[in-house]
């Protein structure tokens, strides 16, 4: 009898439990690799730093890895930032640098994997159809979509952020997120990281987004992170929610849906504030 007990129980622990992975055939889910081809979407009147802030840390990259750099726009003429009105260039200065596009968008590299989109004067424009819709052809097959500054308005025209989170410069906030309100607006907010979708702040805050791109993407990202800023003498902002613009422009709360009166009365208050140097409080 108590040989049969044993038996039993040893059935039914056979038979009730669940049986080992084979470790031969059991393969864990490994990251994917790190994006290798770049490129970067031009139009009239970007913002110079906006494109060669990222691209500096990626260029210093491209020295330790094999990397691709794409350049496009409408046609293969240079763009130039000169803003594309007589209003916007009051003093008819000449001081505009251009860049040469490498591919045109109806003949895009086919092997894109990150597409960074600039902002500047020129997200204003009236003529940006074909931007808008190559940032809406090419979104799927990207690995990463990354805007910078103003370059949130031309991604959001495109509805590639909506149910994303994203946020923009907090000088244009008030004219650019009203207009979207299915894109999760986030403040504060010096950068923000949505999985596909990678957004910063104003102008140099697309520094610290590129810098905490190269930590998280690669491997070796936090000791090449180091060194490049050693380097180039910089330090840059690790706390992505450390955002001082969102107070002086009088942004107190994330924003999505309709417009409120709080926003209205912001749009009266966008101007340039002046003062001392802030110091960054870095977490």
């Amino acid at each position: 009898m108590k040989i049969l007990t044993t038996l039993l129980t040893l059935l039914t622990l056979t038979t009730s439990t669940p049986l080992p992975t084979n470790p031969q055939t059991y393969q864990p889910e490994t990251p994917s690799p790190p994006p290798t081809h770049f490129g970067v979407l031009l139009f009239r009147a970007f913002e110079l730093l906006d494109i060669y802030g990222p691209l500096d840390i990626l260029q210093l990259l491209a020295h330790n890895r094999h990397l691709t750099l794409s350049l496009l726009s409408r046609s293969l003429s240079p763009v130039t930032t000169k803003p594309a009105g007589a209003t916007m260039n009051p003093f008819q200065s000449d001081f505009w640098p251009t860049i040469q596009p490498t591919h045109t968008f109806s003949h895009p590299p086919t092997n894109l994997q990150v597409l960074i989109v600039p902002g500047g004067p020129g997200v204003r424009s009236n003529d940006l159809l074909q931007e808008i819709s190559f940032i809406k052809q090419i979104f799927p097959s990207l690995e990463y979509l990354i805007t910078i500054c103003t370059g949130a308005s031309l991604a959001a025209q495109a509805g590639v952020l909506d149910g994303y989170r994203a946020t923009t410069n907090k000088a244009a906030w008030w004219t650019i997120t009203p207009l979207h309100p299915n894109v999760n607006w986030t403040v504060p907010a010096r950068w923000v990281d949505d999985g596909k979708v990678w957004s910063s702040s104003g102008v140099t805050a697309g520094m610290d987004l590129m810098y905490a791109f190269l930590r998280e993407k690669y491997p070796d990202g936090e000791k090449l992170a180091q060194r490049f800023e050693d380097i180039t003498e910089f330090v840059s902002v690790r706390n992505s929610s450390w955002d001082p613009w969102a107070e002086k422009f009088n942004i107190t709360t994330a924003t999505r849906g309709v417009v409120t009166e709080e926003k209205k009365r912001g749009e009266n208050q966008q101007k340039i504030i002046g003062g001392g140097r802030m110091k960054q409080k870095q977490g």
